[in-house]
């Protein structure tokens, strides 16, 4: 099983990641932006905007969490923005094709509640992320149709994951 979490930068994605690894017995962590900081070493690549515009980043993405769920069972959860509807598409269907459940989520706050996190994280404020508040509004009305929106704004990580976790786990009882 993989469990997405979406959602726009500093909305407390990896955070919640961290929680629901402790919180899922034989869960396991991928970032997939790895994948993009990897291909940025490669030359011979076409220059873009953002490595997520490569079909290859999202070809490898797709390949690395199939074999990497085969490798180390259990769930696997991967915190990773994805903005544009026709990439997300992509790796969706990629997935599918690979037969493994996928559970999407989109971490969601205010925008008011963003901008304070954001300029609140001292070793990543940057005004990178805050410009990408408006993408992440643009892409909410398909993010809401794709994923399950839990709202963070009045929730620490903890709680964040705890509901997430309730939601992908079958109940023991």
């Amino acid at each position: 099983m993989i469990i997405w979490l979406n959602g726009t930068f500093g909305v407390g994605k990896t955070t919640t990641a961290a929680e629901l690894v402790r919180l899922i017995p034989g869960a396991h962590f991928f970032d997939p932006e790895q994948v993009g900081v990897m291909l940025t070493h490669a030359t011979g690549l076409p220059k873009v905007g953002d490595f997520q515009d490569w079909a290859l980043w999202r070809a490898l993405v797709v390949e690395t969490v199939t074999r990497l769920a085969g490798q180390v069972g259990g769930a696997l959860v991967l915190a990773q923005t994805v903005l544009v509807e026709d990439y997300w598409q992509e790796i969706r269907a990629g997935l599918e094709t690979a037969g493994i459940p996928l559970h999407h989520f989109v971490l969601h706050a205010d925008r008011a509640t963003l901008i304070r996190r954001i300029e609140g994280d001292t070793p990543l404020n940057s005004p990178w992320r805050l410009n990408h508040l408006t993408a992440y509004q643009d892409a909410l009305p398909w993010l809401s149709r794709e994923a399950q929106v839990v709202d963070t704004t009045r929730l620490p990580p903890a709680e964040v994951a705890a509901h997430i976790a309730a939601t992908v786990t079958p109940d023991p009882a």
